[in-house]
């Protein structure tokens, strides 16, 4: 699904869409791709030196807890994100196993909150959405929380979306505010490069 007639489809759009194609997921599948994610997440953080943020995915989101625990389990710094309550950059705090709940139904770190500035220290980034294009636009939800947290990130440093291989689509709507991520990591593609470059990306 890429058009609608001769019209681009709308953000809206495509979010409808990706997330009706998830909900059709069987959970054998959908635990089978979570599998072959956190073997690729694995992977992909084997050679980093430093912290790897991550995060928890919910619901029919591509990839699984149990592949951030496995993260941590391998010996990784895992930082995984906290909403803020204002719309804004992601907080931080480190990963030790325990979890409370956040707002909007999500779980967070137990530990102590590292301030979005964490971000900076981050030597790889796994990053949730619903879609990108071989450009690196990425498709969100919407709140705009990873938008105002990825140029804060170090010049550099792998942005990984973590998706399902047809998520991974030819183009998608863009606006200015939309930060791009240099990667995607697929359960059947694996390790993906955007936006047509081997480069690092430039320093925001």
């Amino acid at each position: 699904m890429t058009a609608r007639g001769a019209d681009p489809l709308t953000k809206a759009e495509w979010r409808r869409f990706i997330l009706g194609a998830r909900r059709a997921l069987g959970p054998g599948l959908r635990a089978e791709r979570a599998a072959a994610l956190t073997r690729g997440a694995l992977a992909l953080a084997a050679d980093v030196d430093g912290p790897v943020c991550a995060y928890l995915p919910i619901g029919t989101e591509p990839w699984s807890a149990e592949g951030v625990e496995a993260l941590r389990a391998a010996g990784h710094e895992v930082l995984l994100p906290v909403v803020p309550a204002q719309r804004g950059p992601l907080d931080w705090a480190r990963f030790d196993g325990a979890l409370r709940p956040g707002p909007m139904g999500l779980s967070e770190p137990a530990g102590p909150r590292l301030g979005p500035d964490a971000v900076r220290r981050a030597r790889l980034m796994l990053v949730p959405g619903l879609a990108a294009d071989r450009r690196g636009v990425r498709l969100g939800r919407g709140a705009g929380h990873y938008d105002h947290t990825l140029p804060l990130v170090e010049a550099g440093v792998p942005l990984v979306i973590v998706l399902d291989d047809p998520e991974l689509v030819a183009e998608l709507p863009a606006e200015p505010h939309d930060h791009p991520v240099t990667a995607a990591l697929l359960p059947v593609g694996g390790h993906t490069l955007l936006g047509g470059s081997t480069a690092p990306r430039p320093e925001p």
